[in-house]
C-alpha cells in the first residue's frame, strides 16, 4: 500500500505521528509528512521538505495498514490518502 499527505489540508495535530510514528513524521514547519521505513522520504538535501500534494507518496508495510487507516480516519484535516501500491 501507499500513503501520502496533502500538506495544504494538514492541521498539524500530530495524531498520525502518534499512531504510526514509523510511517508519519512531524516536521519543524508544523506539518505531517510520510516517511519510508528506515529513512525520511520527504527531506531534501537542503533539509527542507521536498514533497507536497502527493509527490511524497511512499510505500508502507501491509502490517501497518490498520494504524495508517486509523490515522487517516482520526485526522481532523482529512489530509491522509491511502492507495494501492504498484505491483
Amino acid at each position: 500500500m501507499r500513503v501520502w499527505i496533502d500538506q495544504d489540508l494538514c492541521t498539524g495535530d500530530g495524531l498520525c505521528a502518534e499512531i504510526a510514528p514509523d510511517v508519519f513524521f512531524m516536521h519543524s514547519d508544523g506539518l505531517a509528512y510520510v516517511r519510508q521505513i528506515g529513512e525520511v522520504a520527504w527531506l531534501g538535501t537542503d533539509g527542507e521538505p521536498k514533497y507536497k500534494m502527493g509527490d511524497g507518496t511512499v510505500d508502507f508495510p501491509d502490517a501497518r495498514l490498520d494504524d495508517v487507516v486509523t490515522s487517516a480516519e482520526d485526522c481532523p484535516g482529512e489530509c491522509i490518502f491511502i492507495e494501492p501500491g504498484e505491483d
